[in-house]
Order: structure tokens, then sequence, then C-alpha cells
């Protein structure tokens, strides 16, 4: 994953969705993305682990503004925002979960 994205800030009226209020993970997906199928799986598992996670997931092919917006360029690709909806990581590509936890350890 890496590391801080300038200060970039997502909210609720980006993402369609509640902010968790610890930290959140934002998924792009779009529909025949298979490893968004996993990338789901294993980010609805960490943040039901962790408690004040809350998982969103964003449909790339409809939010083509947002994705122009924050340089997203393949699906998946994970977000994680602190509490203030600052991107602090991201990674493109499937994590693995142990990555998602550690990412999770800087935004809370």
């Amino acid at each position: 994953m890496h590391g801080p994205d300038g200060g970039q800030r997502l909210g609720a009226a980006e993402l369609g969705a509640e902010l968790g209020h610890r930290a959140t993970l934002v998924q792009f997906s779009s529909a025949f993305c298979r490893p968004c199928h996993a990338t789901r799986r294993t980010l609805a598992e960490v943040a039901g682990m962790v408690d004040g996670v809350a998982h969103v997931e964003v449909d790339a092919e409809a939010r083509l503004e947002l994705v122009r917006d924050l340089g997203i360029e393949s699906t998946p690709t994970v977000l994680v925002l602190d509490a203030d909806g600052r991107v602090v990581r991201r990674a493109a590509g499937q994590p693995r979960r142990a990555d998602v936890i550690a990412a999770l350890g800087e935004a809370v």
C-alpha cells in the first residue's frame, strides 16, 4: 500500500455512504472484476473485526468523475481513510488481509 495522498478528503457526500467513526475502507470495483469479489470479502471481514471501521464499495463505472479526481487506474483499488475522511493509504490490486490490518493501524 502506498503512502499519503496529498491530504485528499472524502465524505458521505462523495461516497454515498457514512464513514466509519475510526476509519473507512473504500473499495473501487467494476462489474467484471474477479479480484473485486475476494477484495470485498477481505475488507468486509476486517471491517467486522475492527470496531468503528466501515467498508464502502464504489462502482467505478458509475462514478467516473470521482475515479478521475482520485486518479484510480484499475479495480480493485482500496483507499484507507482516517476518521476525518483523509486518504492515508491506497493500494491497487487485491490486498492481503495482513496488509489491510497494517494500513488500518496507521489510520486509527
